[in-house]
């Protein structure tokens, strides 16, 4: 149960401590984003739709999460808890619902997590190879090294994670950041390799190019800011929530919106916009490799490619961590005394965890029965997160227009109704996009989270949990939640 302190500021008893700064919250966001990692790999996946106009598709994500982030940035001032859209939804649209988003983000958080977890084995390959070692693991095992890592490192304080995060990000993000310029820099100079020079060309969209085909690529878009609104999972851990929450989120949407910018206009302007060095970027394995290589020299690319590798990590560490603290809050609305519901000693929902990385673990097993690549192992098991995260984000959106315009319990000016609608119809065209008209396996995947929202809404309706959920959310004084 969430109560407030003599000076207004929520605690909990429930064994998590409150110990983080706006910063902290911030870096949890932007570690479980993992912009270094996602730029490694997204970039191209939106280039092999939109070719050398990619840059639309995170320009249309960017429109969308910016829309979608007024509703958690609004309800996290009011709302203070571990369970993230869990919280928001169950208590401005119901506890059944609010369990069923909750339900909805675990999955997405531990499928992206298991995603992460494998494109490590695809990174480090590439480095082992760039360093003359021909030595190509199989990319299961490497997964299952680096969530024994990730899970050791998550069991730590929360504190610690986020340092992790940080500086995780920070130090592979000035190297991006870094050969970016100097890829812009060589352009408009004219010392670029190839005879390549700075244009608006990353605006052009292929010919017959319509809303329709950058609403498919937008799928790469939001996936890359997945877990933006990772930070509201430290509502209990956070020192100031309804302050420090909101003004993380914000940091953390507007600092990745720009590194994925300029990287995105980096990488096609550096590639090159004829349709042969298109190809080359969308078949391309290691994007910064490739860049650090050609404009810098093959010592950057390696670091490049290394600190891919770290943001991974990052990025696994942050999407599990944050699946741990929602299931944690889910046990204990529904009940739960142990299990899930625990923590350890250093405030980590430790048997949440293990749960998170068991269900990653079991996703990677599945994927590799099949045979699958590890580029297909991955996009696969990031495209079912993003199809949950997306649905997720959806009831938090509807929540939101709920509590702020039709609950009588805010000030917000009337007509900015708007943004949370807009918002919902480009996450309903992005999530039809991305359900309609595929081929096989990514048709499948549409199904397989409708399942997993189906058992979620079998088990809310679980004797006596709508009250647990109620009760746990609420709480004995309203003022945890309503100031």
């Amino acid at each position: 149960m969430t109560t407030t302190t003599s000076s207004g500021t929520p605690e909990t008893g429930q064994g998590l401590h409150r110990e983080l700064r706006v910063t902290d919250a911030a870096a949890f966001s932007i570690g479980l984003i993992g912009p270094v990692g996602v730029m490694a790999l997204l970039g191209a996946g939106a280039a092999g739709i939109l070719g050398r106009g990619a840059t639309w598709a995170f320009v249309f994500a960017l429109v969308a999460v910016v829309l979608v982030a007024y509703g958690f940035v609004k309800l996290s001032r009011h709302i203070a808890h571990t369970g993230s859209v869990y919280a928001t939804v169950g208590i401005t649209l119901g506890p059944r619902a609010g369990f069923v988003a909750g339900w909805l983000l675990f999955l997405a958080y531990f499928t992206i997590g298991a995603g992460s977890t494998i494109e490590i084995g695809l990174f480090l390959t590439q480095l082992l190879q760039d360093l003359g070692l021909n030595v190509t693991p199989d990319w299961l095992i490497v997964a299952v090294i680096a969530l024994a890592v990730v899970l050791l490192v998550s069991r730590s304080q929360v504190h610690v994670i986020t340092r992790v995060l940080l500086f995780a990000e920070l130090i592979g993000a000035v190297l991006v950041t870094i050969l970016n310029l100097v890829v812009l820099f060589r352009l408009g100079t004219g010392s670029a390799p190839g005879g390549r020079h700075l244009s608006l060309a990353f605006l052009q969209l292929p010919a017959g190019t319509d809303i329709t085909t950058i609403g498919a690529a937008a799928v790469f878009g939001f996936l890359a800011f997945a877990g933006f609104e990772g930070a509201a999972t430290l509502g209990e851990e956070t020192s100031n929530p309804k302050k420090d929450i909101p003004r993380a989120l914000k940091i953390a949407v507007a600092v990745v919106g720009a590194f994925y910018l300029l990287s995105i206009v980096a990488q096609t302007l550096g590639y090159g916009t004829s349709d042969a060095d298109i190809k080359t970027f969308t078949g391309a394995a290691a994007p910064y490799g490739d860049l650090g290589r050609a404009y810098v020299g093959p010592w950057l690319a390696d670091l490049l490619t290394l600190f891919a590798v770290v943001s991974l990590f990052a990025i696994s560490i942050g999407t599990l961590s944050g699946a741990s603290r929602v299931l944690f809050a889910l046990g204990r609305g529904a009940g739960l005394k142990r299990g899930v519901a625990k923590v350890s000693l250093k405030g980590a929902p430790t048997t949440a965890l293990l749960v998170s990385g068991g269900l990653a673990l079991l996703c990677m097993v599945i994927e590799r029965l099949t045979n699958a690549a590890v580029l297909d192992a991955t996009f696969w098991v990031l495209t079912i997160g993003t199809i949950g995260l997306l649905v997720a984000y959806v009831l938090a959106t509807l929540g939101a227009i709920r509590f702020l315009f039709f609950g009588g319990r805010t000030t917000t000016p009337k007509w900015q109704i708007v943004v949370p609608i807009l918002a919902i119809v480009l996450l309903a065209y992005t999530l039809y996009k991305n359900a309609v008209g595929l081929d096989a396996p990514y048709s499948w995947f549409p199904y397989l989270v409708a399942v997993w929202l189906i058992v979620g809404v079998v088990i809310s309706f679980r004797k006596g949990l709508k009250e647990q959920v109620a009760a746990e959310l609420n709480g004995s004084d309203q003022s945890a939640l309503i100031p």
